[in-house]
């Protein structure tokens, strides 16, 4: 599928594209794919390979994604894709986000499609979630605008490392998000995960200034971002960047991917989490895989 053209732009001079639909800006070259290994440049053009092709599918409570305060009680439709803009080295999904072969074990689907089965299962909503949904962009936009004509509500789980002009669409179409914030310290983001954590915290701002449902997820992981003060630096800025009414839910982390040489998070760590977070004056505190 051809993603749009005002989210890439096209060099003459090197035949490669620049992919805007992250933040990375991949200048990709003919016949080769991005970082996320989803858009390929042919011919000058941009493709979305994933287009229409998902991994996993599924009705959850919308308590799993996690949002607490967005719809309680109700079942959201799940639907997760293939590739990732990060390259988290501890990453949860990796079997879809960065170790698959390819596109053939995945499920074809029409947005159509997606829309009746969350409405046959009673859900009250879609999610995009299990990897990260805006690199799938375009497939989401189209399914997303048919949800909300029939009356389904919209959840992003993202890692928030879109671009500027992706969040402007997307916040035409999205009415709840989760969003990954994995640690405070820019060293961590760009050696664990490949990615700049000034751009992840100034997309969570935005999306909060336009009035969307906002909850946050940290990820602890021990001796990386454990830390009481780089805890203390998140709840910070929940409360003076956003709102104490922001929910916020510490995970804990085992090991996994590229990460196996780590422990389980250590449980004192994450009641500390809450502790430090309710002194913040921050409301909504919950903790997550213990």
């Amino acid at each position: 599928m051809l993603v749009s053209q005002n989210l890439y732009k096209r060099s003459s001079k090197t035949q490669k594209v620049r992919c805007e639909i992250c933040a990375n800006y991949c200048k990709i070259a003919e016949g080769k794919v991005g970082i996320c290994r989803q858009h390929r440049n042919v011919n000058g053009q941009l493709f979305d390979l994933s287009y229409g092709i998902v991994s996993s599918l599924s009705p959850d409570p919308v308590e799993k994604k996690p949002l607490n305060h967005f719809l309680p009680g109700t079942f959201t439709y799940s639907i997760g894709g293939f590739g990732c803009n990060m390259t988290c080295l501890h990453c949860q999904n990796y079997t879809i986000s960065h170790e698959y072969e390819n596109l053939r074990r995945g499920i074809k689907i029409l947005p159509e499609t997606i829309v009746e089965n969350a409405l046959n299962y009673g859900c009250r909503s879609i999610a995009w979630t299990y990897n990260e949904p805006t690199i799938h962009l375009p497939f989401s936009k189209k399914t997303s605008l048919l949800a909300r004509s029939k009356n389904l509500k919209v959840i992003y789980v993202t890692n928030g490392y879109m671009s500027g002009q992706s969040l402007e669409e997307v916040l035409t179409f999205v009415d709840a998000f989760n969003i990954d914030v994995k640690s405070m310290s820019e060293d961590f983001y760009k050696k664990v995960c490949g990615a700049d954590l000034d751009v992840v915290l100034d997309n969570v701002r935005q999306i909060y200034m336009a009035g969307k449902h906002v909850e946050l997820t940290n990820l602890i992981i021990n001796d990386y971002n454990d830390s009481e003060e780089e805890i203390t630096e998140f709840c910070d800025f929940v409360v003076d960047e956003l709102s104490a009414d922001v929910p916020v839910h510490f995970s804990r982390a085992f090991p996994y991917y590229k990460m196996t040489d780590i422990t389980p998070t250590n449980a004192e760590t994450l009641y500390k989490a809450r502790e430090i977070a309710l002194k913040k004056g921050i409301k909504n505190v919950y903790l997550g895989n213990i």
